[in-house]
């Protein structure tokens, strides 16, 4: 039964589904309609699941046809890209993949991305450049980045951004400070010790939204002290100048220790993230490997609106 789906059928069915009209699907796959109305009833028959309900001004999918719609929709998708990429590899035409990243970055997540890369494009270069988020997403607006490993959250239909790893957000204090005592810091205690940020300008957006968050418990904190880069938030840590907001997986100096903040259960996210304009032929396969990696399924077809874009998490690496 399954073997009666072949790619032509993929094909007209994404067609169908994107232009909800059985002659423009026609037209656009250059077959006669009743050829292709005939096709997609035989296909329906064979495995037995309507998958369009016809009407006289057009069709409709129906739920069950909804899943196919989809699966047809990104195989497509994704067959043209990984041809065209496969196609730039054999003409020597794959261009350096230039990404840039935040130092708030944990650097297992850029070895991955790495090792990924030179997977599915071997001997072709990459070219990694720190610098903060603000930096590095002026630097994609201008084109000399394809793409950027950010702390979330970013925003802006501008960009692509796909999540690709998350860690528990915690309090980082002088491991010989009597909070390092307790299981977890609650909020009110937090208030009074929390005075090492990082630096507002160099991601205005994660500072707002943590300012928001610490607000929503009851806190309004004394920003005293900057830091940009993580090595400055442990040495300011360290010289006692009050405690900060780390991700869990930083790795820690032995002077340091880190404890969760009570009844809440914030994150540190971070994501692959370029211009929906990028035009890097490998851009779209690293988006769909660290889909896959992270057990995410392609969002569902919705015929005729503006697709959004992937789903952000909500804090700050």
């Amino acid at each position: 039964m399954f073997d009666l789906v072949e790619f032509r059928h993929l094909k007209y069915i994404a067609a169908i589904a994107e232009t909800l009209n059985f002659t423009r699907a026609a037209e656009r796959l250059f077959l006669a309609q009743p050829s292709l109305s005939k096709q997609i009833k035989d296909l329906e028959d064979g495995i037995g699941i309507q998958i369009f309900v016809r009407h006289h001004d057009g069709v409709h999918v129906t739920a069950a046809g909804q899943m196919i719609v989809s699966y047809a929709i990104e195989a497509v998708k994704s067959r043209n890209e990984i041809i065209q990429a496969a196609r730039a590899v054999h003409c020597g035409e794959i261009p350096p993949l230039r990404i840039g990243f935040s130092c708030f970055v944990q650097q297992e997540i850029l070895r991955s991305l790495s090792d990924a890369y030179a997977s599915l494009f071997p001997g072709c270069p990459m070219q990694f450049s720190g610098g903060d988020p603000a930096q590095l997403l002026r630097r994609m607006e201008e084109k000399s980045l394809d793409a950027a490993v950010l702390p979330l959250p970013i925003s802006g239909d501008q960009w692509t951004v796909e999540s690709v790893a998350s860690a528990p957000l915690v309090v980082c204090m002088r491991a010989d400070d009597p909070l390092a005592r307790q299981m977890e810091i609650q909020p009110l205690v937090l208030a009074k010790r929390l005075k090492i940020f990082r630096n507002p300008e160099a991601h205005p957006e994660a500072h707002t939204r943590l300012m928001e968050m610490l607000g929503e418990i009851g806190i309004t904190p004394e920003v005293s002290c900057l830091a940009t880069t993580p090595t400055d938030i442990q040495w300011m840590v360290q010289s006692g100048s009050g405690v900060a907001l780390i991700d869990q997986k930083t790795p820690l100096d032995s002077s340091l220790a880190t404890r969760p903040i009570a009844n809440v259960n914030w994150s540190a996210d971070t994501a692959f993230v370029h211009p929906v304009w990028a035009e890097h032929p490998a851009l779209p396969i690293l988006i769909r490997h660290f889909r896959k990696a992270n057990g995410i399924k392609p969002a569902k077809h919705t015929p005729r609106k503006k697709q959004t874009n992937y789903l952000q998490l909500t804090l700050l690496a």
